[in-house]
């Protein structure tokens, strides 16, 4: 039996049509699994489900949805569940961070706009995706933190704060599903090479201040943070849940 095998599940991942959510979607079609590519552009969902098939064909659909709608993100666990049938996992990828700066220089409506996308819509999706799970007895929900939850920030403070809400509601919600068998666990990466991040590698000065306490003295590819998710939605992570893997080439240490 290959652990890390995912044929027959079938994933939801938020913010896939690029960067980390890509990497993680493909490397779930690499791996057996049906996969829903959705992001707020629609053609954008498609070019990466059109990749994925052409290579596994018939494993990916792409879906629209939008981080400030609830009834956008029903909508799209509904054409998953009548494209594939179900949801065994789901992938909290996509996320907002429209501050750089000071937490003193942040609007109210930056501040709440970052409260709702990365923490209110992660809850509605959990929510739309739960029950079938729970019923079931089998399920896994990941949830993408970043080192920002693990420690403070200087710069992105508010983004910061939502991670680590993530954090504490894979706490949470690992004590409430751990019961039916629905496992709940989040990646905190570090500073990673993707068009979120541009603003933290771009400049040369800011990346080498990132990096400097990082034990591997770079930072990471998308790739990178695929392989975790694999791990944590098969079953190969069978006997984990309500934890954070740190994936930052040791930062945190």
């Amino acid at each position: 039996m290959n652990q890390f095998d995912m044929t027959g599940r079938v994933a939801i991942v938020t913010g896939s049509s690029r960067g980390i959510g890509q990497a993680i979607a493909e490397e779930f079609a690499d791996h057996g699994a049906k996969v829903v590519i959705t992001s707020r552009k629609l053609e954008d969902c498609r070019a990466v489900a059109n990749g994925i098939n052409a290579k596994h064909p018939d494993a990916a659909i792409a879906v629209t949805s939008s981080l400030s709608s609830k009834d956008s993100l029903q909508a799209l666990v509904d054409e998953a569940r009548k494209a594939f049938g179900k949801v065994d996992v789901l992938v909290c990828n996509a996320a907002s961070n429209p501050h750089y700066g000071p937490m003193g220089t942040i609007t109210d409506e930056m501040f709440r706009n970052t409260l709702d996308h990365n923490i209110i819509a992660q809850h509605w999706l959990i929510q739309m995706v739960a029950p079938e799970m729970r019923a079931r007895k089998s399920g896994s929900i990941i949830l993408i933190s970043s080192v920002g939850g693990l420690r403070g920030a200087v710069n992105l403070g508010v983004y910061a704060i939502t991670k680590a809400a993530d954090i504490q509601m894979t706490r949470n919600l690992a004590r409430e599903f751990g019961s039916d068998n629905v496992r709940v666990n989040a990646i905190a990466p570090g500073l990673v090479k993707t068009d979120f991040a541009r603003a933290l590698w771009e400049n040369p000065e800011v990346l080498k201040a990132s990096t400097a306490s990082a034990c591997l003295g770079r930072i990471g590819e998308p790739h990178e943070i695929a392989g975790a998710a694999v791990f944590l939605a098969s079953e190969a992570s069978s006997f984990m849940t309500g934890q954070t893997i740190s994936l930052d080439g040791g930062v945190i240490v």
